[in-house]
């Protein structure tokens, strides 16, 4: 063995395809999300775009639970377009008001969500964090400004738990049995070197000990430790040498089910899996009478995931193409 594995990770919860899931953070909370989204699950990906410092990531919860006009002094204009300190460049509009708009709909999606919801995945990517000089007001995103207008610093962990159980506090109110997972994203942010992203990494990692010991309902997923320990080769990582490859993700994929799913539910992925290859399927000629067999076994296929899955678009696509 060449390797280091991972031990049996055991969390006292598990997920099904019938629970109400979230992901909220950095680039790989969008992409164990995606995951998630393809394999059936019920999940909202990242609903304010992707957030790369814990405090941004509390603040925006803070927000959905309570508006307060931060969400307005936060704007500014940038060549014909409005944007928010606060949010993902994904947020922008033509007008102030569209853009004031655009943010108050998704808080309140949220937080309709978030009542609802039965784990909520958080993903640390930096513990570097900017703050607008003029204001001294965290920023989320610096949209493209100069730097010189902002302070760049690096978050102590108890700040950062101090802000997590702020925000844990306003959650129990609507959803007093949700589950939080944390998890700290093996991307490394080469821009600020090796060695600061190493001390970056490093308080999240403490940040995130410390919560998960001491907080109810609160775990840690270890994506972080996957990639860089386990799969300890340049082979797992883009060509950028930065991001985790697909091999990878699917690597930690496989952990993640493992983790987080029963049995029966692993059971249901693997069926699934069998289905959406096929449904990948294109044929040069839909008509032939092998491709109308293959096209009825595949539907019978989907017939019976019906109950446990939201197939019904799958169904449909198959049907129309069935003489």
């Amino acid at each position: 063995m060449f390797r280091t594995e991972i031990d049996n990770i055991h969390l006292p919860f598990s997920i099904s395809h019938q629970d109400q899931l979230m992901t909220l953070g950095s680039c790989f909370a969008e992409e164990i999300g995606q995951k998630l989204v393809s394999n059936k699950f019920k999940t909202q990906v990242n609903p304010f775009g992707t957030i790369f410092n814990p405090l941004s990531i509390f603040e925006l919860i803070s927000l959905a639970m309570e508006p307060i006009a931060i969400i307005e002094d936060a704007i500014l204009e940038r060549d014909g377009l409005y944007y928010n300190y606060k949010f993902h460049s994904s947020y922008r509009s033509e007008t102030k008001s569209g853009l004031l708009k655009m943010i108050q709909d998704q808080l309140a999606q949220t937080r309709k969500q978030l009542t609802k919801t039965k784990v909520l995945f958080l993903t640390f990517g930096t513990a570097w964090a900017y703050q607008a000089k003029n204001s001294q007001m965290l920023v989320a995103n610096c949209h493209k400004q100069p730097q010189k207008h902002f302070n760049k610093y690096l978050l102590g962990y108890e700040e950062i738990l101090t802000a997590f159980m702020g925000m844990k506090e306003s959650l129990q109110e609507i959803n007093p049995d949700l589950q939080i997972v944390l998890t700290v994203s093996p991307v490394r942010h080469t821009k600020e070197t090796l060695s600061l992203n190493a001390a970056s990494k490093s308080v999240l990692k403490l940040a995130c000990h410390y919560l998960s010991d001491m907080a109810e309902n609160v775990n840690y997923f270890p994506s972080y430790e996957i990639m860089l320990d386990d799969l300890r080769d340049y082979r797992f990582y883009e060509k950028d040498l930065i991001h985790p490859n697909e091999q990878a993700i699917d690597y930690i994929w496989d952990v993640f089910t493992k983790t987080f799913c029963t049995g029966n539910t692993r059971k249901t992925l693997n069926e699934w899996d069998k289905v959406s290859r096929s449904l990948s399927h294109k044929p040069f000629n839909t008509k032939v009478e092998k491709h109308q067999r293959f096209l009825h076994q595949t539907l019978e296929k989907l017939l019976n995931l019906k109950d446990r899955l939201d197939v019904e678009q799958e169904i449909n696509q198959v049907k129309a193409q069935i003489n």
